[in-house]
């Protein structure tokens, strides 16, 4: 891989997310910078929307540890998006707890609404539905992730549908 110059880092995310990049750094001792990288990933998502091969370089180079590093991240976790994603990233959790209690019925009506599977965007660039890892809240299931940020707890037909109906 290549060698990312700092400069081209700068020109590849705003001021604003180099600074957010700065404070996660700011959290760990000079020799382990490496510990940022999360953070660093979800504020580079954040401003572009999705992980490019050319962003986690960046990154990666930004907070000085090998790309090789930063995509171990990058496709370690389902929270990073690397291809483009609908405005909305519905993660649906179809762990035992969650199955038991609706999550997978849920994710099929949500499949059969949004006439997509897992790993797919509506045509019109609105929705990507993803099966998700378990999202600790077993006692609010079936559960379902808005963007990574908003948990929306006990979704029924009736309750996806409002969902839906708020977002788009």
């Amino acid at each position: 891989m290549r060698k990312t110059n700092i400069n081209q880092v700068r020109t590849m995310l705003s001021a604003e997310s180099l600074k957010l990049i700065d404070n996660e750094l700011a959290k760990y001792p000079a020799d382990q910078r490496r510990s940022a990288i999360m953070g660093a990933l979800r504020i580079a998502q954040t401003e572009k929307g999705w992980l490019s091969a050319e962003t986690i370089e960046y990154v990666a180079g930004y907070i000085g540890i090998a790309p090789a590093a930063a995509y171990e991240v990058a496709t370690f976790y389902n929270m990073y998006d690397l291809r483009p994603v609908g405005k909305y990233k519905l993660t649906v959790c179809t762990n035992l707890p969650c199955a038991l209690r609706g999550g997978v019925n849920a994710a099929d009506y949500l499949k059969q609404k949004l006439g997509i599977g897992f790993g797919e965007t509506t045509s019109d660039g609105l929705y990507t539905l993803v099966e998700g890892e378990c999202m600790g809240a077993c006692g609010d299931a079936p559960v379902m992730l808005v963007n990574n940020h908003k948990m929306c707890s006990f979704m029924t037909e009736e309750a996806i549908d409002a969902k839906l109906a708020e977002l788009g």
